[in-house]
């Protein structure tokens, strides 16, 4: 299966300058939040597979106009040809606003997965705003990452975990791809593709192969 994960800022290639090979070989688009409703609906009419998506801290407009064509993911284990993914959006609490918690509200979330995740036996890949603590995550409460995300990587051992949230842009000693014990981490900003070998999804424990960014 091969991946598109976009986050943050809407690339140009995808959207000024679209043409329909931009899309050719990819079935799973995933969108790690903060990017405009507009942009994933338009992603959608042109593209056959599914249009994934969890929400970022500055996806308040959702709320009335959710990208048309798209599926969130939030709070729950999507199955698409046998690859798990799971959606946890949003960021630290660093002030008044949707799509925003504390540690404890996030870890709370997970708690509340326990029977979908027991009944997919775990998950592949982990969607998220938010980077993970101390795992490329930013300095200051507005990027500090979640411990209940190396909470979900060390209990489940996914092969993915995608986020946004950490601008390489302006964060450019950020990694883009980074490895936390059996798990690929991949900061999603812009876009970024990446194979998962669907053969690998028994019990939990699927393992990916990295690609590039190539769009």
């Amino acid at each position: 299966m091969r991946i598109l994960a976009l986050s943050d800022v809407e690339s140009k290639a995808l959207w000024d300058y679209y043409t329909p090979d931009r899309l050719k070989g990819i079935d799973v688009i995933v969108s790690c939040g903060d990017l405009y409703p507009s942009y994933l609906s338009f992603l959608a009419t042109f593209f056959r597979g599914p249009v994934l998506y969890v929400h970022g801290n500055h996806d308040a407009c959702y709320r009335e106009t959710p990208p048309e064509g798209c599926i969130s993911i939030e709070d729950q284990v999507y199955v698409y040809r046998g690859v798990r993914f799971l959606g946890l959006g949003g960021s630290m609490r660093y002030k008044s606003g949707p799509y925003q918690y504390t540690e404890n509200q996030m870890k709370r979330r997970m708690m509340r997965l326990w029977l979908p995740l027991a009944r997919h036996k775990g998950f592949d890949i982990l969607v998220t705003h938010a980077p993970a603590f101390q795992l490329g995550d930013g300095k200051g409460l507005t990027h500090t990452g979640f411990q209940t995300f190396r909470t979900l990587m060390e209990k489940y051992r996914p092969a993915f975990f995608v986020h946004g949230h950490v601008h390489l842009s302006y964060t450019p000693t950020a990694p883009r791809v980074s490895r936390y014990l059996d798990t690929t981490i991949i900061n999603a900003y812009e876009k970024y593709e990446f194979s998962f070998h669907e053969e690998n999804t028994d019990k939990g424990f699927g393992k990916g192969g990295m690609g590039n960014v190539g769009l």
